[in-house]
């Protein structure tokens, strides 16, 4: 309600103070009248009400009434109210389609005015002039602090956006970190649980153990199996969708791992020995990978024999893990979120897994990596793209404001220069022409050879003109210069003096 107060106060402002010049020069003591000051006072009055609304309209009723005028559009009482409404439309309207459209209506009337009235076109470039410096300039000029306004606004807007995501970003970053927890629980868990059941597998089934110990180490394999499938259901509830792998465990090497394995009970081989080490993130996919291949090995293929070959070249590094059938029954039904978040480090590092059934039902996991991962490319916030794409409206409405009043400007120049040489072309006299000219003939037996139009007057300090003569009408003897003319005097419709007037 306050705005819209502060508002209806601005408008009556600007009423009264447009209603200024209109008072000082439409009065009756310097040439007007009261009709026209109170229809001046109530024009301005309802433009300034609807100029919020309906930005172009002011524009058009002060051009009307200033056509009405004069019709080269430039008048003491409304040219600052042109200047103002145009103003005001660039800064409100949103679209340029229409005040375009407007321009173009004023010019194409004040054409039409002018050869209805036949004036000379001097006052329709006038007009065209006026157009430009008093409506168009401060239209762009509104269309320019528009824009700015909007990026002033635009980054106020994102300032405050960017508090509110610095809140969320951190609750997201516990959530996140939570889910890495979640994760390294599956994975390092996971695997020290698998390969307690394999211990407890072949404890079960050694002869040098008593029955009741061999029961004892069968519940304990079946333990460790439930409290494996437990966690894989808990932490496939905490993971986050589409989370990368865990890191490997601090200093381990693959060597380390699968020596670990193999000291549980599982058939694993490793060539070659030591394996290539790789840096970053290539390095910690090498980890996840003989990792996961051995956690998968050890539940669901238990007593078969596990290969591990890691080759290498001067670009990437392969590791292959193969798997026999296994021998002792599977662990349980796999969830397959672990070759989930591999496929997605091996991604992240650049490189590409595949894995599958071999033939004769084992497993086969393979991966290749890169030496060199690639950087993760930096993606710019929503926040500074809107930022920046704000900036280039804003410099590319300063760039309008600046050429498009020189184009206007050289156009209007071109446009009269052309005109100009039209208005010569016409009354150009040929010499020839003129030689042939003879006093006492007629007018209409030298239309022929006359132009189309003598120019307006004599030019400047030229000799008197001889008496008795009706008129004396002037022609241009050369295309380009002003001087010197030729003079044609008549006298009862019969030519009566001839001269070159230097």
């Amino acid at each position: 309600m306050r705005e819209r107060a502060r508002e209806h106060l601005c408008d009556l402002g600007l009423w009264l103070l447009l209603c200024v010049p209109v008072l000082l020069k439409s009065d009756p003591n310097d040439g007007g009248s009261w009709p026209e000051v109170v229809v001046g006072v109530v024009l301005l009055g309802g433009c300034a009400a609807v100029a919020r609304r309906w930005p172009p309209v002011p524009v058009a009723v002060v051009a009307a009434v200033s056509l009405s005028s004069t019709l080269e559009l430039f008048t003491a009482s409304y040219s600052p109210a042109l200047l103002a409404f145009g103003y005001l439309a660039g800064r409100r309207q949103e679209r340029t389609r229409a005040a375009l459209w407007l321009f173009g209506a004023v010019a194409a009337a004040g054409l039409l005015l002018t050869t209805v009235t036949g004036t000379s076109l001097g006052q329709w470039f006038t007009l065209l002039l006026t157009l430009a410096l008093a409506v168009v300039a401060p239209w762009l000029i509104g269309r320019y602090v528009r824009q700015y306004d909007r990026l002033v606004r635009s980054g106020w807007e994102l300032a405050d956006r960017m508090e509110r995501e610095q809140a969320a970003v951190a609750d997201r970053e516990r959530l996140r970190e939570r889910s890495r927890i979640a994760g390294d629980m599956h994975d390092s868990l996971g695997h020290d649980l698998a390969l307690i059941a394999v211990r407890a597998g072949v404890l079960e089934v050694d002869p040098e153990l008593g029955p009741a110990q061999q029961h004892a180490a069968g519940e304990l394999r079946r333990a460790a199996a439930d409290a494996t499938a437990r966690l894989r259901d808990i932490i496939g509830v905490l993971r986050e969708d589409g989370a990368g792998a865990p890191t490997a465990p601090p200093g381990e090497t693959v060597e380390e791992l699968t020596a670990r394995a193999r000291a549980s009970g599982l058939d694993v081989t490793l060539t070659p020995a030591p394996v290539p080490t790789l840096p970053g993130m290539s390095g910690l996919a090498l980890h996840r990978v003989v990792q996961e291949g051995l956690t998968n090995a050890a539940k669901h293929a238990p007593g078969a024999a596990v290969s591990v070959e890691v080759a290498e070249d001067a670009a990437d590094v392969r590791v292959r893990l193969v798997s026999g059938p296994g021998t002792a029954g599977a662990a349980g039904p796999s969830g397959g979120t672990g070759l989930v978040g591999l496929d997605e480090r091996v991604r992240l590092a650049g490189g590409a897994l595949a894995h599958g059934v071999t033939g004769d039902g084992g497993f086969l996991l393979e991966a290749v990596l890169p030496r060199n991962p690639p950087a993760p490319l930096p993606l710019a916030p929503t926040s500074a793209r809107e930022l920046d794409r704000a900036r280039r409206e804003v410099r590319r409405g300063l760039a309008r404001a600046i050429w498009i009043p020189l184009a206007l400007l050289g156009g209007l120049g071109l446009l009269m220069a052309g005109v100009a040489l039209w208005t010569q072309h016409q009354s150009y006299l040929e010499p020839e022409d003129y030689a042939r000219t003879r006093i006492g003939q007629s007018l209409a037996e030298l239309s022929d050879d006359l132009p189309d139009r003598p120019l307006d007057g004599p030019p400047a300090h030229a000799p008197a003109e001889p008496p008795g003569v009706d008129e004396c009408r002037y022609y241009r003897s050369t295309m380009l210069a002003a001087i010197p003319v030729y003079r044609l005097c008549f006298a009862g419709g019969h030519l009566a003096d001839r001269a070159e007037v230097p």
